[in-house]
Parts: C-alpha cells; sequence; structure tokens
C-alpha cells in the first residue's frame, strides 16, 4: 500500500511532462501557447483513466499471484 501510495504521489506531483506526438505538437505550436498547454493537459488527462486501469488489474493479478 505504501508503494501504491507513492507510486500515486510522485505521479500527481510532475512539473511539465510533454505527452504529444509530433503531429500534436504542430497543431498545438499552430494554436498558440495557452492553448497548447491545454491540449497537452488534455491528453494527460485522457491517458490517466487507461493506465489507472491496467495498474489495477496489475495489482489485483499480483496479489492473486502471491497467494
Amino acid at each position: 500500500m505504501k508503494r501504491i501510495s507513492f507510486l500515486l504521489l510522485s505521479q500527481l506531483m510532475v512539473v511539465s511532462v510533454m505527452a504529444q506526438c509530433s503531429i500534436c505538437t504542430k497543431t498545438a505550436a499552430q494554436i498558440g501557447q495557452e492553448a497548447g498547454k491545454g491540449f497537452n493537459a488534455g491528453i494527460i488527462y485522457l491517458a490517466a483513466m487507461p493506465f489507472a486501469i491496467a495498474g489495477y488489474v496489475a495489482i489485483k493479478w499480483w496479489k492473486q499471484e502471491k497467494q
């Protein structure tokens, strides 16, 4: 449980994450600096749920195998 808490907190403390592919980077550059930051935040937001689900499944599987 401590490791999970640490991982979640470390993910929340990330200051600047670039999550754009090359096409998205060009699009964000064309729409401006502030809109580009919002675009990047949206990509991170949309990616969070699949990673959370995969992490949950992995932890459940790991605990099951450990028993």
